[in-house]
C-alpha cells in the first residue's frame, strides 16, 4: 500500500471473526474497555452507527474529570465490514472545527479464522498528518487494537 503525505496506516491480524471485532465497536459497553490506551478511561457520549449519526467519546486519567477525546460523524458503516468516521463533522452532518481534521476508514477483513483490522487515516495536509504522528499515532492506536484484540480473544 502506498500511502499520500497526509496519510497513517496501521494494521494487525485479530484472532477473532469480523462479528465479534464488530461487536467491540458497535456496543458501547465494549468500545469503552479497549478504545483509549490503558490506563487512561473512556466514556462514550455517542455511538449511533448510521451515516449521519454521531460519534463521541470522552477520557479520563485517575480521578481526573472526563475531557473532551473524539468528537465526530459517521461516514458509512457497513457492519462486520467497514467504518468511515470524520472528526470533521458531527451528528446530523453538523460542521465542527476540530483541533485536528482526520477521516478514518476502518475495515474488518476475514482472514483464516481471524480478522484483518485496518485502519487508513486521512488529514487534510501532510503537516496535520505529521502532527498526528508526533502526537504518538503508531503507539497509541497501536495499544488501543492491541486492547481490543485481548477483548474479542476473552469474548470468544
Amino acid at each position: 500500500m502506498t500511502l499520500l503525505d497526509t496519510e497513517l496506516f496501521i494494521t494487525r491480524l485479530i484472532n477473532a471473526p469480523p462479528s465479534a471485532v464488530w461487536q467491540a465497536w458497535s456496543r458501547a459497553d465494549l468500545l469503552i474497555k479497549w478504545w483509549i490506551p490503558a490506563p487512561m478511561e473512556c466514556k462514550v457520549i455517542k455511538l449511533d452507527l448510521r451515516p449521519g449519526g454521531g460519534f463521541e467519546t470522552q477520557m479520563r486519567q485517575g480521578d481526573d474529570a472526563f475531557s473532551p477525546h473524539v468528537e465526530g460523524c459517521f461516514l458509512d458503516v457497513a457492519p462486520n465490514q467497514r467504518l468511515v468516521w470524520t472528526t470533521c463533522l458531527g451528528d446530523g452532518w453538523r460542521p465542527l472545527e476540530p483541533w485536528l481534521a482526520l477521516t478514518a476508514e476502518i475495515t474488518f477483513t476475514a482472514e483464516g479464522s481471524g480478522t484483518r483490522y485496518s485502519c487508513l487515516v486521512k488529514h487534510k495536509t501532510a503537516a496535520d498528518s505529521k502532527k498526528h504522528a508526533d502526537l504518538g499515532f503508531a503507539d497509541g492506536w497501536g495499544q488501543t487494537i492491541d486492547q481490543l484484540a485481548v477483548l474479542v480473544s476473552q469474548q470468544a
